[in-house]
């Protein structure tokens, strides 16, 4: 017989546990139903006994029992009793094959989302992470931060149009300091007092959360 078209290696080093093992003799039975399928054992052909197998695949004659009784199970060889193992069809061990392959692609499959939902956990416990730190964050700016940054736009007959914020007396009528002037795509920074204000001019400003009506009131 020729030599094993397994690596010995390979199928030792899957022999540790029970579910390795059976993972070995399911890949000798595939392999032999291969060999039928090439046509390397042709139907009627009496196949060596497990001893030589064993020793063809290195492995036990326990296993390549077992591996001939899944054969015999899909009908591509026949165990007899005090005369060994008979190839009995080669159509059935190409129908094995396939079904085994597609059960093979299955289990790959199967693995593959077993890994994207452990990634997938391991995001989620990433984003909870920075959701923490970024609500830490926040809540240290609002403590170190207590005045909210408001923003309010100078509409169209506005009684503020043209006026200066010192001829408004914006922060003793409001409570609140403006900080900022957003006017057409550019931003005036800490505007002076003698700033006149233009309509749709934005004010940034920064004060209590009760100056808030007031602003609007002074700006309407």
């Amino acid at each position: 017989m020729k030599g094993a078209h397994m690596a010995n290696s390979d199928l030792k080093a899957n022999r540790k546990t029970g579910k390795q093992s059976r993972a070995v003799y399911e890949r000798i039975a595939v392999d032999i139903a291969r060999r039928i399928a090439q046509g390397e054992f042709s139907e009627g052909r009496r196949l060596s006994g497990r001893t030589l197998m064993s020793g063809e695949y290195g492995v036990s004659p326990e296993t390549i029992r077992r591996s001939f009784a899944l054969l015999e199970e899909m009908a591509v060889v026949q165990v007899v009793q005090n005369s060994g193992v008979v190839v009995k069809s080669v159509t059935q061990a190409k129908a094995f094959i396939e079904t085994y392959e597609k059960h093979d692609e299955t289990k790959k499959l199967l693995y593959r989302m077993h890994q994207i939902i452990l990634e997938n956990e391991a995001l989620n416990r990433e984003l909870y992470t920075m959701a923490e730190q970024v609500f830490s964050i926040n809540t240290r700016f609002a403590q170190a931060n207590p005045f909210p940054i408001f923003a309010s736009t100078i509409e169209e007959g506005s009684k503020a149009i043209g006026q200066c914020l010192g001829e408004l007396r914006f922060w003793q009528a409001t409570g609140a300091t403006v900080v900022g002037i957003r006017r057409e795509g550019t931003i005036i920074l800490s505007p002076g007092p003698k700033e006149p204000l233009m309509c749709g001019d934005t004010l940034l400003m920064v004060g209590p959360q009760d100056s808030v009506d007031r602003i609007e009131e002074l700006l309407s």
